[in-house]
């Protein structure tokens, strides 16, 4: 999934990453998403939370193209006056 973050005026793009690891103490966690420009950004993300953890796989997550349906102005109008 990618996202656009505006930074004084220079948009970066946000990518997901789903990491899986094990945590110092043996623990394995399945799913962790982070968002990042790249994965060494996000691998120093995730250490920060899981310090001396091992990555055991590392997965962009795809984007999911949802097509929402605006809402008409009589529809706006009539959840205000409700």
């Amino acid at each position: 999934m990618v996202y656009a973050i505006k930074i004084s005026n220079a948009l970066i793009a946000m990518t997901k990453f789903d990491f899986s690891v094990k945590t110092r103490n043996g623990s394995k966690i399945v799913s962790v998403v982070i968002a990042a420009p790249d994965q060494s950004e996000a691998e120093r993300r995730l250490r920060q939370m899981y310090r001396d953890c091992e990555i055991l796989s590392c997965e962009i997550k795809q984007t999911e193209d949802k097509i929402r349906p605006s809402a008409s102005l009589e529809d706006i109008l009539s959840l205000i006056s409700k």
